[in-house]
């Protein structure tokens, strides 16, 4: 949990570096909010209607609760996306890679993946080596 609140305690500081282990411990708590967030709404019967016959998914599965939850977590996720590219000695622009069908997607996760680079480099020193 102390990596999910530091991530929030750097909301929209997209400097420096992150390690994975923040990134990643972010994205699970994150994922798990999410769901709850989508399960108060289908329990309270407050689910938006999408519309379309989805053949994965109930029509009617997100609703206010979690689309507030979302549109808050936006900045963080971006800024601590950004920090994790950045500790991979990569520019935060990076980021848009993932808006190239399938392959981009990938590519991104592999960046998230991958280990930073040791010692200090052009976006500040190595989080890792300060534990």
């Amino acid at each position: 949990m102390n990596w999910y609140l530091k991530v929030l305690r750097q909301y929209a500081d997209f400097n420096g570096r992150s390690r994975r282990t923040e990134f990643w411990m972010f994205v699970i708590i994150n994922i798990i909010i999410a769901a709850i967030a989508a399960f108060v709404d289908r329990l309270f019967g407050i689910t938006f209607n999408c519309g379309g016959d989805f053949a994965y998914a109930p029509q009617d599965m997100f609703g206010p609760i979690h689309g507030l939850y979302m549109l808050i977590m936006l900045i963080p996720t971006l800024a601590v996306t950004v920090r994790r590219l950045h500790d991979t000695s990569r520019s935060g622009w990076m980021i848009l890679v993932a808006l190239i069908p399938v392959v981009g997607g990938i590519w991104l996760l592999i960046l998230m993946l991958i280990e930073g680079t040791p010692g200090e480099n052009k976006y500040g020193f190595n989080p890792k080596e300060l534990v």
